[in-house]
C-alpha cells in the first residue's frame, strides 16, 4: 500500500472496539499484532516460543515504523505478514495509528504488543484496543521513563533496576502495570553488560505476560491497577 493509499484508507475508517467474546475457548491461540522499530529480538523470542508450542499465541501481523528494521526479516522468515508505514504517513501520527488499527482489526488481532516500537500510540489505536495495547519498558516504572532508560539507570548508579510490562495509554510509560521483574546490578558491570541482562529478562517476561493474556488472567480494575488471576492447572 502506497503512502497515498494509506492516507486515503485512514480517512474512511470506522470500527467498534474489539473485545474477546465472553466464553472464548482459551485453548485457541491468542491473535496478536506486534509493533516494532528495530532489531526485533523480543519479536523473535515470541516467534520461537510459539513455534516450540510453549506460547499459545499467533502473530497475525508485524508492523514496523522503519523499512530498515531487522525485525521485518525475522517476521518474513517465520511466514508472518508485515506492514511498513512510510515517513510521510507518520507525519500525521493520528492517521498512522488509524491505519495500524484498521490492519490489525482486519486480521482479528485481540491484543497489540509493542516490541521496541519507538513511536507513541494515540487515540485511534487505543480506542480500537482498549486496555489491549501492551508495552515493554527496560526499567522498573515509574522510575526512568523515556527512551534511554537503561543508560539513565546506569548513569544514576542504581543497585536494582529491571523490566516492566504495562498497558499503554495516552501518557508515555504511564499505563497500568501488568508485571515487573527486578535485576540486581553487579559491581563491575558496564552499561553494555547491564543492557544484555535487561534484554535477557525481557525475552522471558514478555512471553510470560502474553501467555497470561491468552489465558484470560489479566484484568484492569476500576482504580487503574491490574489484577492477575491465579494460573490455571493445565491438562
Amino acid at each position: 500500500m502506497s503512502a497515498n493509499e494509506q492516507m486515503a484508507a485512514a480517512e474512511v475508517l470506522a470500527w467498534d472496539p474489539y473485545t474477546r467474546p465472553t466464553g472464548t475457548d482459551i485453548t485457541e491461540p491468542l491473535k496478536i499484532g506486534v509493533l516494532i522499530s528495530g532489531s526485533g529480538t523480543n519479536l523473535q523470542a515470541l516467534i520461537d516460543l510459539i513455534a516450540a508450542g510453549k506460547l499459545n499465541a499467533s502473530i497475525e501481523l508485524v508492523v514496523s515504523s522503519r523499512p530498515s528494521a531487522k525485525g521485518l526479516q525475522r517476521a518474513e522468515r517465520a511466514g508472518i505478514q508485515t506492514l511498513t508505514l512510510s515517513k510521510d504517513v507518520y507525519a500525521d501520527p493520528i492517521a498512522a495509528d488509524e491505519i495500524i488499527a484498521h490492519e490489525l482489526l482486519e486480521r482479528g488481532c485481540e491484543y497489540v504488543v509493542m516490541a521496541g516500537y519507538m513511536r507513541m500510540v494515540h487515540t485511534p489505536l487505543l480506542a480500537a484496543f482498549p486496555n489491549r495495547v501492551v508495552n515493554l519498558h527496560p526499567a522498573l516504572l515509574p522510575s526512568f521513563t523515556g527512551a534511554h532508560a537503561i543508560d539513565d539507570a546506569f548513569a544514576r548508579g542504581v543497585k536494582v533496576t529491571g523490566v516492566t510490562v504495562h498497558f499503554a495509554n495516552e501518557i508515555y510509560d504511564n499505563g497500568p502495570i501488568i508485571a515487573q521483574r527486578a535485576l540486581a546490578v553487579e559491581e563491575g558491570w558496564d552499561v553494555d553488560t547491564l543492557e544484555e541482562h535487561i534484554h535477557a529478562i525481557e525475552h522471558v517476561l514478555y512471553p510470560e505476560v502474553v501467555q497470561m493474556l491468552a489465558d484470560g488472567r489479566v484484568h484492569v480494575l476500576e482504580n487503574g491497577k491490574v489484577a492477575i488471576d491465579a494460573a490455571r492447572q493445565r491438562a
